[in-house]
């Protein structure tokens, strides 16, 4: 069972038969979210020498959300969006959790 906190929660399984009979089972792609759905929460200045797990811990209080953050900012890659201080990071609900945010 994956936890509710999980960026992969939700996300459906899908079974792979090898030559030799055995299943294995996994997690299908998961897709990421559109940003500009997301609903803004704050927004942080990345400075100098910062990471992204500290940053999460600061504004989520949680360092394994990270995850949420770079869904938020389009990244792919999350070491990307602290490579430049002045950053400005959007702060989001996760993907499907209603606020009052605008969106963008």
């Amino acid at each position: 069972m994956i936890p509710m906190s999980s960026r992969y929660h939700g996300v459906p399984t899908t079974q792979h038969t090898l030559p030799d009979g055995r299943v294995i089972t996994h997690l299908r792609r998961r897709p990421l979210p559109k940003p500009k759905e997301l609903s803004q929460i704050a927004e942080h200045v990345v400075a100098p020498g910062e990471r992204l797990d500290v940053i999460a811990f600061q504004v989520l209080g949680d360092a394994e959300a990270a995850w949420r953050i770079a869904d938020a900012n389009g990244a792919v890659d999350p070491d990307e969006l602290t490579e430049t201080p002045g950053r400005r990071l959007r702060i989001t609900l996760p993907h499907g959790v209603p606020g009052t945010g605008d969106g963008g």
